[in-house]
């Protein structure tokens, strides 16, 4: 950390902290420091440890999103309390918090009274949602309201988790958006039904979570269909997915014969789209047996249009269905999973920690997809 600890108030020696902020769209970003103000009533502030870099931190920072800079970048973290405003006694679970406990918190706060929170049971649908490192810009009150930061700011309302006894830091990073997203999907979306052939698309966090999720859930067969080759052979390794198909690299019609062959020639009772590629859905639809779902997770932003065939969806009478980020409760659950996903899948191996000044190297390692999971080791 780089401040030191005052009094609290102003001037010089209070505590301060480096975070990275995106100030113009397309730019480099920035490492500004911060001061670190005094928890109000029913906050945290913590002291982070990792800031997981997410593909949709890459959109962010092109400005495919209309969001406010300058901002903190950062959605998905983990780090230890350093300090609890009044009110704040206890995490999401009751259990209580301490300054040194280590903690996960949910990205975003619904607000409660808009018509998907009230009418339609659906706060990822919140028309007022707040989202850390996503619209909180820094010239709103608190600055550090993102995780790529030495410290983050935690609101009232904020779903705050501690981290299971026994689960390292970086396998509870390794999923950390993604699993929540996924637990959203294959709990209130379309869960994976005992004994199913589940086809996932998509080699990257949100693909490695639906899959190693699908298999806890007892699918009978996995088959992952992603790429680059390098990604496949780390989820091999990790144990996650049975069936492991470079339709990157290799040739695509070629692929796609092969799913169905793996899926004895009928297609998959459940195929999930996390490959954030919009041409994946006209594929992934042909792969769904008649009867089964196609669940769409992966096009979080908007990569553009695409052709398909809707004769598919008619013919196959397929359920579709489309799955929205997550909420604290997905978090919750997530935190829950974690000691049984680590105990079945190497988790930690999906990692790559780089420094708070190595930003650039990490987005561009995300962007070209040579690591599965980049995280900057914040403190």
């Amino acid at each position: 950390m780089s401040g030191q600890r005052s009094s609290g108030r102003p001037g010089a020696g209070a505590l301060t902290g480096r975070a990275v902020v995106l100030e113009a769209f397309g730019e480099p970003l920035a490492l500004r420091e911060f001061p670190v103000a005094e928890p109000g009533d029913g906050e945290i502030v913590v002291a982070g440890r990792y800031g997981g870099v997410c593909g949709t931190d890459v959109h962010l920072r092109q400005g495919h999103l209309d969001i406010p800079v300058p901002l903190v970048l950062g959605h998905e973290g983990l780090g230890r309390v350093h300090a609890l405003g009044p009110g704040a006694a206890a995490d999401a679970e009751g259990r209580p918090l301490s300054e040194g406990d280590t903690v996960m918190w949910a990205s975003s706060i619904a607000c409660g009274l808009c018509v998907p929170c009230r009418q339609y049971r659906e706060p990822t649908l919140c028309e007022n949602r707040r989202t850390y490192g996503v619209n909180r810009p820094t010239t709103q009150r608190p600055g550090l309201s993102g995780s790529w930061g030495e410290y983050i700011h935690l609101q009232p309302g904020t779903t705050v988790v501690k981290v299971p006894d026994g689960v390292s830091e970086p396998a509870a990073m390794s999923l950390a958006c993604a699993g929540p997203t996924m637990v959203h999907a294959l709990y209130d979306r379309r869960p994976v039904r005992v004994g199913e052939t589940v086809v996932v698309q998509g080699s990257g966090p949100v693909g490695l979570a639906a899959a190693a999720l699908a298999q806890l859930s007892g699918a009978a067969r996995v088959v992952m269909v992603g790429g680059p080759e390098g990604r496949l052979r780390l989820a091999a390794a990790a144990g996650i997915g049975d069936d492991h198909l470079d339709i990157v690299g290799g040739d695509r019609d070629e692929v796609l014969k092969q799913v169905m062959e793996l899926t004895g020639g009928r297609g998959a009772d459940l195929v999930i789209e996390c490959a954030g590629v919009p041409a994946a859905v006209a594929q992934g639809l042909r792969l769904a047996r008649r009867g089964g779902a196609y669940l769409i997770v992966g096009q979080y932003t908007d990569a553009g249009d695409t052709l398909l065939n809707p004769h598919q969806i008619v013919h196959r009478q397929l359920d579709v269905i489309g799955s929205w980020a997550f909420t604290g409760a997905h978090l919750v659950d997530y935190l829950r999973l974690l000691p049984a996903l680590s105990a079945r899948f190497d988790l930690e191996a999906l990692v790559t920690s780089y420094p708070l000044d190595s930003v650039e190297q990490a987005l561009a390692a995300v962007t070209g997809g040579t690591v599965m999971k980049a995280v900057l080791a914040v403190g």
